[in-house]
């Protein structure tokens, strides 16, 4: 077996069930869940439509490039979502089936292992960029996101030598769960930072597209590049999803964009990797890429729950709407293990400890006393959840 296997820790929601083992909550109450970021608003009809108009589809091999129709599609949204002049959707696009393998599959591309081979990523973190730097053989890295930094990454704690090491560095923009967006001036001094050490920026760019102001989009690592006059994104990829923007998780459907050697590159790991998107499923992608009503409509959705739960929280708890995507991020204060069993236990609502989506670093777990509320639900779902963390905070 990989010896690297060893050195993964449980899944976040594989402690969170162990954490409630033996808990009782009262049947009384139904079960609300905040603690998975699954998102669960309608599916575009029109998409549903084009993916069993073309079942027939299914006899067809599809290829690791996908269809061209795709990649055109896919090129000419980053075009008018982040005003890109130049995108070559041959060469510097590239379709994958979901980014959670992606942003894994990635680093086992990219990533030369070995005793000083550093991957960078935020702390709290999505928990695939932990897994993808030790089964790639290299030291993950983690970069505190804290309120003193604005829940962004303290990127002034990265040594020079540090920077050497990093051969790849995961941002995630908006943060997954902090909902804090890097602007443009810092993912400029990131790029120049790439450049300067040769390491790559994965850009996970997945909650772009839920925000509140419909004026100021969260900016992109590809449009920081563009800013400058640069159209090669060298040592830039960025990695966009369906399942956040058009309510398709099941889908399994992104894509992964930038630098064109290393999508080459990529591009030929995944020839043997597999995991080729299928050809009606590609289809349907190209139907949603190109329509951005639903997406607006999605994003007033989640606008309208967050602004109807803040308002019950309001006094009593420590908690601000984020700058985008659909979590809250609430200070305790106290244990963020015990707040969850204790909410769960007396009002069956699940939350995530804050804690478990994080390491220990620079001596502490920026994840503690925080957890993680996924605003997914149905709105009144989401505001039944709120009552009843209000009674669970009066009642302690």
């Amino acid at each position: 077996m990989n010896p690297h296997l060893l050195q993964l820790q449980p899944y976040p929601f594989e402690r969170q069930r162990q954490l409630f083992f033996g808990l009782v909550p009262p049947a009384d109450k139904p079960a609300i869940s905040l603690s998975i970021g699954e998102p669960r608003h309608a599916a575009p009809d029109f998409v549903l439509t084009e993916i069993a108009n073309n079942l027939h589809r299914l006899s067809n091999y599809p290829s690791t490039l996908g269809i061209p129709e795709l990649r055109q599609s896919i090129a000419a949204w980053l075009g008018r979502r982040f005003g890109l002049a130049s995108v070559d959707a041959e060469q510097q696009v590239l379709p994958v089936s979901g980014t959670r393998e992606a942003l894994f599959a990635f680093a086992q591309a990219v990533v030369k292992p070995g005793a000083d081979a550093l991957v960078m990523s935020p702390n709290p973190f999505y928990q695939i960029y932990e897994g993808a730097a030790l089964l790639a053989g290299a030291t993950p890295h983690f970069i505190n996101c804290t309120a003193s930094s604005g829940l962004l990454p303290d990127f002034a704690s990265v040594t020079q030598q540090q920077w050497r090491n990093c051969q790849l560095l995961y941002l995630c923009s908006p943060g997954n769960p902090t909902g804090a967006v890097l602007s443009l001036a810092q993912l400029q001094q990131l790029i120049d930072l790439a450049r300067e050490y040769d390491f790559i920026i994965a850009g996970d760019e997945c909650y772009s597209e839920i925000y509140f102001d419909e004026n100021a989009p969260p900016a992109g690592l590809l449009e920081a590049c563009a800013a400058r006059g640069d159209t090669d994104y060298r040592n830039c990829v960025v990695f966009h999803s369906l399942s956040k923007r058009s309510n398709l998780p099941g889908l399994r459907s992104g894509f992964v964009a930038g630098d064109a050697e290393i999508l080459r590159q990529f591009a030929l790991y995944r020839t043997y990797h597999g995991c080729a998107m299928p050809v009606h499923h590609q289809l349907g992608s190209i139907a949603a890429w190109n329509d951005e009503a639903h997406v607006r409509a999605n994003r007033q959705l989640y606008r309208d729950k967050f602004s109807a739960v803040l308002a019950e929280l309001d006094g009593a708890l420590d908690v601000t709407a984020p700058d985008a995507g659909f979590y809250l991020w609430p200070q305790l204060a106290g244990s963020d293990t015990e707040f969850a069993r204790r909410l769960y236990a007396s009002e069956n609502v699940t939350v995530l400890p804050g804690s478990f989506l994080a390491r220990q670093s620079h001596g502490i777990n920026p994840g503690a006393n925080r957890v993680r509320m996924a605003l997914v639900a149905e709105p009144d779902q989401c505001v039944e959840a709120a009552r009843r963390i209000v009674r669970c905070l009066e009642s302690s």
